[in-house]
């Protein structure tokens, strides 16, 4: 009996292997600078699957498709859940963010309207035209700035024209307000701010004892952040209501996201889908990871065509070919555009817009490749490791898009190989919307501009 006792405790501690932790700190020095590096470097070591100590926090990294596809599918149920970092709390927003539920009620409540009226075919087809007017207006800002000779900044120009297109497909109107003035930097300097407050390493997270002392003010910082956020997405809100109230029922209401999760009864009343904090808080998420992620990938397909013109040379021939000069490009195009497809893929392969999915709890002991995860182990999936590595990519640092064009390979969470915006639960709710705004507005540019 005490041999059984024995062996099954030593079964239950087989973790997978990785560094030394120190005393105290664990393996944190390990992380350096660019931690999704540090960790691919660490994985051809200790192999797919590793264990690190970071501070108090027991990480399991996982850094192939084979191994991500047991853990983010097959075992879906096991690591459906988050770690939550103490910058999520801030606001309570881990109670109301679909990024960061536990996947029960509420988190399927909101997943179900994300997919039935936030991302729907049908309402994205409906907002399309707005999208379409903020890329015309970044488009005639370029060609202005051209004209001139003035220099600018396309990742600015861009950015805003992302956090408008997103503005319009749910509310109906520009938050950034212009890609000119100084009018739209309120707005913009919040979402900056939470988002680099959010991407801070936090030592609060390796130390959950200091969480009382917010040493970094991480917490307090994007607090005060989500506070004026919250106060805006609200006062729209309460606009919306009330306009409501002073509509005659044959009055169209705005063809949108808020309007489709606002219904109106007969008398007049509103019935909410969400109740209004939960609607703030989903509007948050789609503000920040959708503007974060959209720009952020729009940047980098233009950095790596203009590093590799001869690709930019055969994307462009390809709109020419497909859509020519006069038509107007469309959402509805993208079909027809193969390689700028595989443009965009491989862009993410390269550059995920999150080289580290947002991190993963085992809720029970589980066997992954003969190794045990253990019960509340935070898990991280580098899957900025799996678009570099060359046992599954030739030649993975450089930048080839025809890779793509004859592989079915694509990063709606099926093909594990390329997973930029997660897999199975977890997979980012924003993607057909993030799919039309990144192939719209990287065709316009190139189709437009020398």
């Amino acid at each position: 009996t005490i041999l059984i006792f024995i062996l099954r405790n030593q079964n239950s501690t087989k973790l997978p292997p990785g560094p030394r932790p120190l005393p105290v700190i664990g393996n944190i020095l390990e992380l350096g600078k660019n931690p999704h590096k540090s960790l691919t470097n660490l994985s051809k070591i200790y192999g797919p699957i590793m264990t690190l100590k970071l501070g108090k926090k027991t990480t399991i990294v996982i850094s192939s498709p084979q191994v991500a596809k047991q853990v983010l599918l097959e075992n879906s149920q096991i690591f459906s859940n988050r770690t939550i970092p103490h910058a999520g709390y801030a606001l309570d927003h881990n109670k109301f963010s679909p990024a960061w539920l536990p996947t029960l009620d509420l988190w399927k409540k909101i997943r179900k309207v994300c997919a039935t009226k936030v991302f729907s075919k049908k309402m994205l087809d409906s907002t399309k035209v707005l999208r379409q007017q903020k890329l015309q207006e970044l488009l005639n800002y370029v060609i202005e700035k051209s004209k001139k000779g003035e220099a600018f900044d396309i990742g600015e120009a861009v950015f805003t024209t992302v956090l408008n297109s997103i503005s319009n497909t749910l509310f109906s109107m520009d938050l950034a307000h212009s890609i000119h003035g100084q009018e739209s930097q309120g707005f913009k300097k919040i979402i900056w701010g939470i988002m680099e407050e959010s991407g801070k390493p936090n030592v609060s997270d390796f130390f959950p004892i200091l969480r009382p002392l917010d040493l970094q003010s991480v917490y307090a910082n994007l607090t005060n952040y989500l506070k004026k956020l919250y106060e805006i997405f609200d006062d729209i809100i309460e606009e919306r209501i009330n306009s409501r109230f002073t509509k005659a029922d044959s009055e169209d209401v705005c063809n949108d996201v808020l309007d489709s999760l606002l219904k109106s009864n007969n008398i007049g009343e509103t019935k909410l889908e969400l109740s209004r904090s939960e609607m703030v808080h989903l509007f948050m998420d789609l503000f920040v990871a959708g503007i974060d992620t959209t720009s952020g990938t729009i940047e980098w397909i233009m950095t790596e065509l203009l590093r590799n013109p001869e690709k930019l040379t055969k994307a462009k021939k390809e709109l020419c070919q497909e859509i020519g000069k006069a038509e107007t490009i469309e959402e509805s195009h993208i079909f027809k555009l193969p390689f700028l497809q595989a443009v965009v893929k491989e862009t993410l392969r390269l550059h995920p817009p999150a080289p580290l999915l947002l991190p993963h709890k085992c809720d029970e002991i589980v066997n992954i490749l003969s190794f045990n995860v253990p019960k509340n182990a935070q898990v991280l999936v580098n899957i900025w490791a799996m678009g570099r590595d060359s046992t599954i990519w030739e030649n993975p640092n450089m930048f080839i898009p025809e890779r793509f064009l004859e592989s079915d390979t694509n990063y709606k969470g099926n093909s594990f190989q390329l997973i930029p915006f997660g897999a199975s639960k977890r997979i980012c709710p924003g993607l057909p919307l993030a799919h039309r705004v990144v192939h719209l507005m990287v065709a316009s540019l190139l189709r437009n501009f020398e």
